[in-house]
């Protein structure tokens, strides 16, 4: 098993990863890997699986343009083969966010559903296989000497090796600039909260499955999940997040809606590390909450008292939490200045869409996105050395499935360019 030659390693099977594949075994004869350290395919395409098609959403702007990212977006929406859906009667929602000084943006959304995810994956997997490409499960990447992988179960050489860890992954990829001498910027940083509620609460669901809306100061609405949705929390490093899933339309209706609203923080001296300031946030929020996130309802929030496990009965409160956390007060624990802009764009939300802020609606606590270290990039291709590629959500060239699908076409591009087949 050592010392096996691939001319293209890629580490990591999320969107990412399985974009640069399918492009390069398409276009070429080279002899592809694909290395993941968990059992199964990962990333953004298991987790629910929203889908945007339309720039800027996903794609940082300072590295991106929208002639480049719709051609891209192309190719992407014939390998994902996405059932677009429907907008409805959004006029009066946009119309009303421009009177306040926000804007919703009109997305070609496809969703997938977390029951459906995993058919999806096999598919894709399976089609890469049919086209010569190996995976390896089970397999993590361990360091990166020249042209040489070590691996946990053996050394492998290659001609291109295409790093996808995911948002993650950003401690292994930091590790590597590290010991690779990439300079890397890692100072913004994602914090916000999730709110759940009864769809009639927020009935623009039901016209338009994922409303972004864009607030001042850098605040905006994200993930939004209605039909059977529900909440949950991710195990990070010495803390959890919250996030939001959903099924597909297959699955019966609880009549529930959940969403994010987040306020980007760019950091500058002294604090310089945008994933430690999260990590405090994070574990700050854990002492409060006992261990876990912390939940409560609106209508205690606004009379600034604490939610207790007796709030939650069936008076006013009239649908129970999809995910039981720590009932508490959150604005004991996240920075006022980044509750204030959310508590303000709340409010206009409550304007623009009527129902929102019913005291029975749930804030959940913390819901923390990382923007990844991103590396100085040598090319336009994801190159930060000669034939080694950062590519995907955790290096910073994206913000979503498709748009990291796309910079793993980017990468592929400059690999193709840079090789005879």
């Amino acid at each position: 098993m050592n010392n096996e030659k691939y001319n293209i390693i890629i580490i990591g099977s999320g969107p990412a990863g399985l974009g640069a594949a399918f492009h390069l075994a398409r276009n070429s004869k080279l002899k592809i890997l694909i290395i993941d350290k968990r059992i199964i395919s990962s990333g953004g395409l298991r987790n629910d699986c929203k889908q945007n098609y339309t720039f800027p959403v996903g794609f940082p702007e300072d590295i991106w343009n929208e002639e480049e990212a719709s051609a891209l977006l192309k190719e992407v929406e014939r390998e994902l083969k996405p059932d677009f859906m429907e907008f409805n009667n959004i006029k009066v929602y946009r119309r009303r966010a421009e009177k306040l000084g926000a804007k919703l943006l009109k997305i070609r959304q496809a969703h997938v559903g977390t029951d459906n995810a995993a058919e999806l994956i096999h598919t894709l997997t399976g089609e890469l296989k049919e086209l010569g490409v190996v995976f390896s499960f089970k397999e993590e990447a361990l360091h990166l000497e020249g042209h040489t992988l070590i691996t946990d179960k053996r050394t492998l050489q290659f001609d291109s090796i295409i790093t996808a860890p995911g948002r993650a992954g950003f401690s292994f990829l930091q590790k590597w600039m590290d010991e690779l001498g990439i300079e890397y910027i890692d100072n913004i940083v994602d914090i916000g909260i999730r709110l759940e509620t009864k769809e009639e609460n927020y009935p623009i669901v039901r016209d338009y499955y994922d409303p972004k809306f864009i607030f001042p100061n850098k605040t905006r609405t994200f993930c939004t999940n209605s039909g059977a949705a529900y909440v949950v929390k991710e195990k990070y490093d010495g803390y959890y997040s919250v996030n939001g899933h959903s099924f597909s339309k297959k699955r019966k209706s609880n009549g529930l809606v959940n969403f994010a609203v987040l306020r980007t923080i760019r950091l500058t001296d002294p604090i310089r590390s945008g994933q430690e300031y999260a990590s405090i946030l994070g574990k700050s929020a854990m002492q409060v909450g006992g261990g876990n996130p912390i939940m409560q309802r609106t209508g205690d929030f606004r009379m600034d008292r604490r939610s207790k496990f007796s709030d939650f009965n069936e008076d006013l409160y009239n649908f129970k939490p999809t995910l039981n956390v720590t009932p508490g007060d959150i604005a004991l624990t996240c920075p006022a200045k980044i509750l204030r802009e959310i508590w303000k764009s709340l409010k206009k939300l409550d304007t623009i869409v009527p129902g929102i802020l019913h005291p029975s609606t749930i804030i959940y606590y913390p819901e923390i996105k990382m923007y990844a270290n991103r590396p100085v990039f040598i090319d336009n291709h994801f190159a930060v050395k000669e034939n080694i590629y950062f590519i995907g959500d955790g290096a910073g060239t994206s913000r979503g499935i498709t748009a990291s699908w796309a910079s793993g076409i980017r990468a592929a591009e400059g690999i193709l360019k840079n090789c005879s087949p």
